[in-house]
């Protein structure tokens, strides 16, 4: 059984998962200055689909993610979600950034990195509840990273921090987990672990949008890709998207990449 008829039968049996709820994006355009960083996007991401966004450096993968949360102003389109634009409904989206936009050295332990992700629901200068610190705990024994609880978030290795912020988004609980880039810089031992959450995720019928920065082996894990170079090459199934012809007309040449 694929992923998606798994989504499709949890639809059936217990009729609360949101398989038909895409966040789709409709002729969005971004200008720095007087360069156009991404011109008219048009595609859909799916929930129980694990979805990619490829391209070469450049091509506006994280303007593309950003663009969406509203991170950085648009010059035209928008991107929707349940009928209404997500900047709107961003209580929805659990979002991890690139490691390079997080300050290392803030003085914070792994354990209340995860809890910063319960503060939407708990609100401001509240106490966490028992069930905010036990989601916590789930969250961090799931990445693997329990016993690193009471570590500096600083003094941890790029896969650990990588870990840590995953288990972050996880305690959000959200219907749409977006991440830039989580791949980057990681041992063989992390990438396998935010995979294996990545697909749960999927599995769970939530829609799931990776930036991803290279076409080697990992690319397999991916369902739908979205194929950019400023403009949209292609969007659609993994076996659809990399097709020779698309790559070269993003990377503007042969590509090697994995086929399988």
């Amino acid at each position: 059984m694929t992923r998606y008829s798994k989504c499709e039968s949890v639809t059936l049996l217990q009729g609360d998962c949101i398989s038909t709820e895409t966040l789709t994006i409709e002729q969005l355009s971004v200008e720095y200055r007087t360069v156009e960083a991404l011109q008219d996007i048009n595609c859909e991401i799916k929930p129980g689909r694990l979805t990619g966004i490829i391209g070469p450096n450049g091509a506006g993968k994280s303007t593309l993610m950003k663009a969406i949360l509203g991170l950085v102003s648009v010059s035209s389109g928008r991107a929707i979600y349940q009928k209404k634009q997500l900047i709107d409904g961003l209580e929805a989206v659990a979002y991890v950034p690139q490691r390079s936009q997080i300050d290392w050295t803030y003085p914070a332990t792994v354990w209340d990195v995860v809890l910063m992700g319960r503060v939407r629901k708990t609100g401001w200068f509240r106490r966490f509840s028992s069930v905010s610190r036990r989601t916590a705990m789930e969250a961090l024994e799931r990445v693997g990273m329990s016993e690193f609880r009471d570590r500096p978030i600083g003094q941890l290795s790029g896969g650990q921090q990588q870990r840590v912020f995953l288990a972050r988004a996880l305690t959000e609980e959200a219907e749409i987990f977006l991440f830039d880039e989580p791949l980057a810089g990681i041992d063989k031992k992390t990438e396998a672990v935010v995979f294996k959450i990545l697909h749960e995720l999927a599995d769970a019928c939530k829609i799931v949008l990776v930036v991803h920065h290279d076409l080697g082996e990992a690319i397999t894990n991916f369902d739908d890709l979205i194929l950019l170079n400023r403009e949209l090459i292609a969007w659609g199934s993994r076996q659809e998207v990399m097709s020779r012809d698309n790559l070269r007309r993003a990377y503007g040449g042969e590509v090697v990449f994995f086929a399988s």
